[in-house]
């Protein structure tokens, strides 16, 4: 009988799918790095892991990151869904909170995911108490659902009025749907988010019933795929909460999976430099076609529970905070006609990639200015597909469409390129950290991706970060993420209710289907946790108020049976809380309970760091030779280094660069280079 010993983790971007495949009895690992296939990502996906294992058999668990749902929202290219509502409220999605795209003008333009006349309207009436006006009428909602399939809806949203405080008029109507339907993809708004504010939970829903055909077909085709070649272990997706989930729930609730690749890289940066001694981060995923920036604090990161994927397309689900640019390695340079240059949105992507891959594209970029600057050994790129880079044509690109315009030659032109790209990616440091009242000067900067690293000393030098933390890996750390992120359900339900003689023991059976139903996911899983955790929050706030704090629930699980609080021990917590907020409390305030939130997670095995650092090497037989890279109008003679094999407690003072397959790491003049004892690059400022 076969060992499988093997977990595999895979992040697919907009530009290259990453692979990392553990061995948990050796503690040693593989990586690679292909690129992504577009439209269809499974292309990519398999071609990836088969580059680095021949028997799928040996393989226990694929853990998947992935951006099909982002892409398919970013791009409108989800299914035709519609859409059975309230009488009365079929124009929600299209009026969201009467906002619009731009600040000034008197309108914007805005598009819903579902047309109008597929949104159609059912007599039915539920109040915010909970109490049934109208009962749901059934005839209604089957002529409704037939009338959409036959206009070659593919999913179908149920989204009645104030469904979270009583759902039974929705659940007849989702029973009566789903007896019709062809397939299962159709969602209901009290299953998907059960909680307060209209316009969130019908957009969510709507949401993942746009993203339910594509997503469910692309795991339908890796899970397919992976068991042809022997695969016969478990298959789970990266939540946007960092969390896992099993395919079967991703295929039914997709929308989590909105920054699913993100979210597992933020997941490995934080265990990463946890593991060095260093629980304040900032990451930064520099792609081939984004940089997300994510901020974590004393080790834990920042949760958000709402973001918008684009203008009007509001999600609510926790979902890690992540902010993104389009300043990645093929982020496209072009000048405006004010005479500014810019840096994106527009990415060249994997194909045709940048001017220096010879695959067509005429138009430069990040990746391009790191090239003719000598920062890039054109022949190693990353990847393994090209043999080896066009320099030639990379200057020549950057001459035509940036020096040119700004009477530039082609080197000051790569050089403006890579001042704006790092101005951009600053800003996105400094709004994640100063302007949310974080000091810089405690954090270090942990880049990753496949460019990232080239550009952590101009991070530290323009946000005064204290030091840059280089992986191990840094080119497929979100793929790393995947294999040590635990298994998570986050759970919601609206409670809107004032907190004195608040009804304590129903609150406590929402928690305790809270904890029933996480348990039962993670009993389901075949894979092996070491704990179990439980957290309970309430959203609250003084009666009036709109804004809601965050209020941690010290209750406790014993054997799979919740504690029920009393209303003094969440009245402390409340005042806590505000008081940690605002700073104060209002001593007449009534304070309300808006929304219970609940996570049950697994946590999955860590593997030792430590096991992916040298085991031998010196720094004379990693040295490969210099070659000159420009700094700041001069070219300097910089040593060259393969990464991977310089022992622990190497230094290396720059300028200096360190190559490995996935990455190029950069040491700039004035800077230092340290292998610590995991195989991180600590770069920080030389002493004068």
């Amino acid at each position: 009988m076969k060992s499988t010993n093997r977990m595999i983790g895979v992040d697919v971007g907009g530009t290259f799918t990453d692979i990392f495949v553990l061995d948990e009895a050796t503690g040693t690992a593989q990586v690679a790095k292909v690129p992504t296939t577009r439209p269809d990502q499974s292309g990519g996906f398999l071609a990836g892991i088969n580059a680095r294992v021949d028997d799928l058999s040996t393989v226990s668990v694929v853990v998947h990151g992935t951006t099909a749902g982002t892409n398919a929202l970013l791009e409108r290219k989800g299914a035709k869904i519609g859409v059975i509502t309230t009488q009365g409220l079929r124009d929600v999605l299209e009026m969201r909170r009467r906002d619009r795209p731009r600040t000034w003008g008197l309108r914007g333009n805005f598009t819903p995911v579902v047309d109008r006349a597929l949104r159609l309207e059912v007599p039915e009436r539920t109040l915010a108490d909970g109490t049934i006006r109208v009962a749901v009428d059934l005839d209604a909602v089957r002529a409704a659902a037939q009338s959409l399939i036959d206009q070659g809806c593919l999913a179908c949203a149920v989204l009645f009025a104030n469904s979270y405080a009583n759902a039974d008029n929705e659940r007849q109507a989702v029973e009566a749907v789903r007896d019709l339907w062809p397939n299962s993809h159709v969602s209901a708004s009290s299953e998907i988010l059960p909680e307060i504010r209209e316009f969130e939970r019908f957009s969510t829903t709507a949401l993942n019933a746009y993203l339910q055909p594509e997503v469910s077909g692309y795991l339908a085709r890796l899970e397919s795929a992976l068991h042809d070649g022997g695969f016969d272990g478990e298959f789970m997706i990266v939540q946007s909460n960092g969390g896992v989930m099993d395919a079967d729930t991703a295929a039914r609730l997709p929308v989590r999976t909105a920054l699913s690749g993100p979210a597992a890289g933020v997941i490995a940066a934080g265990y990463i430099a946890q593991a060095a001694g260093f629980p304040d981060v900032i990451t930064g995923d520099m792609g081939g076609t984004s940089f997300d920036v994510s901020l974590i604090a004393k080790g834990q990161s920042m949760l958000s529970q709402q973001t918008s994927i684009d203008f009007g397309m509001v999600v609510r689900s926790p979902m890690i905070e992540i902010t993104t640019i389009g300043a990645g390695g093929g982020s496209i340079a072009w000048v405006d006609k004010g005479g500014l240059l810019n840096i994106g949105p527009e990415s060249a992507g994997s194909t045709p990639g940048p001017v220096a891959y010879g695959q067509g594209n005429t138009r430069p970029t990040v990746t391009d200015a790191n090239v003719v600057l000598g920062r890039i050994d054109p022949d190693n790129p990353i990847g393994g597909k090209l043999d080896r880079l066009d320099v030639e044509a990379a200057s020549a690109a950057i001459l035509h469409h940036v020096g040119a315009p700004l009477g530039l030659d082609a080197l000051q032109g790569a050089e403006a390129i890579l001042r704006v790209a790092n101005s951009r990616m600053a800003g996105a440091l400094r709004l994640v950290s100063i302007e949310r009242g974080f000091d810089p000067k405690r954090f270090a900067f942990m880049p990753f991706g496949g460019g990232g690293a080239l550009h952590a000393g101009a991070m530290m030098a323009e946000v005064g970060l204290a030091r840059a933390i280089i992986p191990r890996y840094p080119g497929v750390t979100s793929a790393m993420g995947c294999v040590i992120a635990d298994m998570r359900q986050d759970f919601v339900q609206t409670i809107n209710a004032a907190l004195a003689g608040i009804d304590l023991p129903g609150l406590a059976r929402f928690m305790q289907d809270h904890v029933d139903s996480g348990l039962a996911t993670l009993d389901a899983a075949r894979t092996h946790f070491e704990g179990r955790d439980t957290e309970f929050t309430l959203d609250m706030a003084y009666l009036g108020q709109t804004h809601t704090v965050s209020v941690h629930l010290p209750v406790a699980v014993i054997n799979g049976l919740v504690t029920t609080p009393t209303e003094a021990d969440i009245a402390d917590a409340f005042d806590t809380a505000y008081r940690a907020t605002y700073g104060r409390l209002l001593e007449k305030g009534a304070r309300r309970v808006i929304n219970l939130r609940s996570a049950v997670t697994g946590r999955r095995p860590r593997f030792d760091l430590a096991t992916l650092a040298p085991q031998a090497g010196s720094v004379d037989a990693a040295f490969k030779g210099t070659r000159q890279v420009h700094f700041d109008g001069a070219w300097h003679e910089t040593k060259l280094y393969r990464r991977l094999e310089l022992p622990i407690g190497t230094e290396i003072t720059g300028p200096a660069i360190l190559e490995q397959p996935d990455t190029t790491v950069l040491i700039e003049p004035g800077l230092v280079g340290k292998v610590d004892t995991y195989g991180n690059t600590l770069i920080e400022r030389a002493l004068t």
